[in-house]
Formats: structure tokens, C-alpha cells, sequence
């Protein structure tokens, strides 16, 4: 009597883990890429897409057009103080290297210290401006081939810098370099936002708040953005769905 044959194993449908961890891209998104963005957002969050209705189109990009270096300046020059108090300093600093074309990591070490402080800029602020300045102008940091690193890698090379922490590194993401996946919990607009967004009676804590954000991936700087809108909005809640 002839031996049956086993029967075949069922080939399995999944496909084989690939070995190669997923590569982020460092590439900013286009104009059409943030409205495809804002699009899937709407679609993925209901309370979100009132705030992305109300606010229009995401303006990530316009900031893209800074230097870098530029950036990182007005970065430090932004900390602590409000958003016009900070811009009459920044002028001032502009105007004592010769006006914003005139601003290089060259050109602000040539700026005593003394007349820094005149123009409003505190101690700790200029020995911050002098270290990026140093870093840039004997290569240790080395503002243009940021572009292509990862975000964790921009992170480590702009903390690096005295008085820039990884608040002013997400920013840089953000704003400079336009990566769509940066969610700053620390920044107090976007615990706000979210507190407003969520309904909530207290401030949510920081793993709340990335429980939240992971149905924004990977589009996280934008939800953001929105999130800073959604203080400027008396009462979003108002708005059809």
C-alpha cells in the first residue's frame, strides 16, 4: 500500500521582515505635499480638521528661506523674552554687522561683547552667540550638511552648542529644515493647543501628549503648527464639523 503523501504547508500571505530599518527622509515637503498633509489630517481627526479649516493652509515653508546660521541666531535671540521685545534686539544685532546679508558666524565674532550688551542682548545670550559662531567658522558645526542628517543626528549637533537645547533644535527642524514628523512636547503653545484641542481641564503630561500626536505621524510639525493656531481661535468648537 502506498504511503500518503503529507499534505503542503500552507505558504504564508506575510512577507518577511525586512532586514533594513525604515530610512526617514530628509528631504522638506513641497507646497502640494503640505496640502496632501493637511488633508490626511482632517480625514484622521475630527477636532483637528476644524482648527486646519479656520486656520487655511499650513506656512511651515515661508521660514525655510532664513540662512541656517541666521536662524540659530535669532533662535537664541528668542529665548525668554516676548516675540517683539526679541525682534527689536535682532535688529539691533543685524544693524551692528551691517544689516541681515551682513550677518556670519565672521562678522558677529568681529562685534565686541561690550556692544552686544548695548544693544540689549544679555551676557549669557552673547557667550551663546560667540560659541555657535566658533563652531560654525572652524567647522565643528557644519550648518549645510544638516540637510541631510536625521532629525536625532540635527538634534545632537545643534545641542552641542552652548545655550541651544533640544526645544531650539525643534524649531530648526521645523521651521528651517521644514521636517514633517517634529512634535515639541516642551513647547507651552503646543501643551496648550492640545489642552484647548482635547477639551482637557489640566495640562496634559508629556507621555499624554505623545499617546496623543501618534495618529498625526507623519505629520507631526504640521499638526503642530495647528495646535499654535488653535490659541489664536476664540472657540473653534463653534465651527461645523
Amino acid at each position: 500500500m502506498p504511503t500518503p503523501t503529507p499534505p503542503r504547508p500552507k505558504a504564508s500571505r506575510k512577507r518577511p521582515a525586512s532586514s533594513k530599518p525604515a530610512v526617514q527622509s530628509t528631504l522638506p515637503l513641497s507646497e502640494a505635499e503640505f496640502a496632501r498633509a493637511r488633508r490626511i489630517l482632517m480625514r484622521r481627526d475630527p477636532r483637528l480638521a476644524v482648527v486646519i479649516k479656520l486656520a487655511g493652509p499650513c506656512r511651515l515653508h515661508t521660514a525655510r528661506t532664513r540662512a541656517p546660521f541666521g536662524a540659530l541666531v535669532q533662535a537664541i535671540m528668542n529665548q525668554q523674552l516676548s516675540g517683539k521685545a526679541a525682534e527689536t534686539i535682532h535688529q539691533r544685532v543685524l544693524a551692528l554687522v551691517g544689516g541681515p546679508k551682513g550677518l556670519s558666524p565672521v562678522s558677529l565674532l568681529a562685534v565686541p561683547p561690550a556692544d552686544l550688551r548695548a544693544a540689549g542682548v544679555s551676557w549669557p545670550k552673547i557667550s551663546y552667540l560667540r560659541d555657535l559662531s566658533e563652531r560654525v567658522a572652524d567647522g565643528r558645526l557644519h550648518l549645510e550638511s544638516l540637510e541631510e542628517q536625521s532629525d536625532e543626528d540635527v538634534i545632537t549637533a545643534i545641542t552641542a552648542v552652548k545655550g541651544l537645547g533640544r526645544w531650539s533644535a525643534e524649531m530648526f527642524l521645523m521651521f528651517r529644515l521644514n521636517r514633517p514628523d517634529i512634535f515639541p512636547v516642551a513647547d507651552l503653545g503646543i501643551v496648550k493647543g492640545l489642552q484647548k484641542l482635547m477639551g482637557m481641564k489640566r495640562r496634559p503630561k508629556v507621555r499624554t501628549m505623545a499617546r496623543l500626536a501618534e495618529s498625526w505621524r507623519p505629520y507631526r510639525s504640521i499638526a503642530a503648527w495647528y495646535l499654535w493656531r488653535i490659541l489664536e481661535i476664540p472657540d473653534p468648537g463653534r465651527v461645523k464639523k
